[in-house]
C-alpha cells in the first residue's frame, strides 16, 4: 500500500494562551484551537504519520518542541511567515518525499503552500474541501472518528 500522511494545520490558539508560564511544549500538546484538536484526534485516529504545519516553524511532528508562543498565519503578509525555502527543508527534514499521497486537513489556502513541495506522482487529498466553514468541518471529523469511518477523499 501506497504510504500517506496527514498534514493538518497548527491553529491560533496555544498552550500559552491558557497557561501563560507553560514553557517549551511537544507540538502535539501546544495546539488548543477546536478545529486542530478535531483534525490531530482525526490524523491519530486514522494515520500513521501525520504532521502540523506551521507558518512560523514548517512541518511540525508530533514530539518537536514549539519554545514559545506566536501569532503568524498562511495567507497574510506577516513577516514572520516561514520562505518557502525553508519550508522545503522543513519538507526535506520530515522526509516527505517519501510519501505518494498528501491528505490535507484545512482549506483552500494550504494547497498552494504545499503544492510547490511535491514531487512527480505525489497528490494531494483534501476530505474536507466540500465543507463550507470551519463548524462543518469540525462536525465531519468528530463524525468520522465517532463512527470509525475515514472520510471519503477528494484530490485536487
Amino acid at each position: 500500500m501506497e504510504k500517506r500522511v496527514c498534514i493538518i494545520p497548527c491553529g491560533a490558539k496555544k498552550i500559552w494562551d491558557i497557561v501563560p508560564e507553560a514553557g517549551p511544549t511537544m507540538a502535539k500538546d501546544t495546539y488548543h484551537s477546536t478545529f486542530h484538536q478535531a483534525c490531530q484526534s482525526y490524523a491519530s485516529a486514522f494515520f500513521a504519520d501525520w504532521l502540523i504545519l506551521s507558518a512560523k516553524h514548517g512541518f511540525l511532528a508530533a514530539d518537536d518542541w514549539v519554545v514559545a508562543n506566536y501569532d503568524c498565519a498562511f495567507g497574510t503578509d506577516d513577516p514572520a511567515i516561514i520562505g518557502v525555502e525553508a519550508l522545503r527543508e522543513s519538507a526535506a527534514a520530515k522526509q516527505l518525499e517519501q510519501y505518494g499521497t498528501i491528505v490535507l486537513l484545512g482549506g483552500k489556502k494550504f494547497v498552494p503552500v504545499l503544492q510547490p513541495l511535491l514531487g512527480d506522482g505525489q497528490l494531494i487529498e483534501r476530505p474536507l474541501a466540500k465543507c463550507r466553514g470551519i463548524g462543518t468541518m469540525v462536525q465531519a471529523l468528530k463524525r468520522a472518528v465517532e463512527e470509525n469511518q475515514e472520510l471519503n477523499l477528494r484530490m485536487i
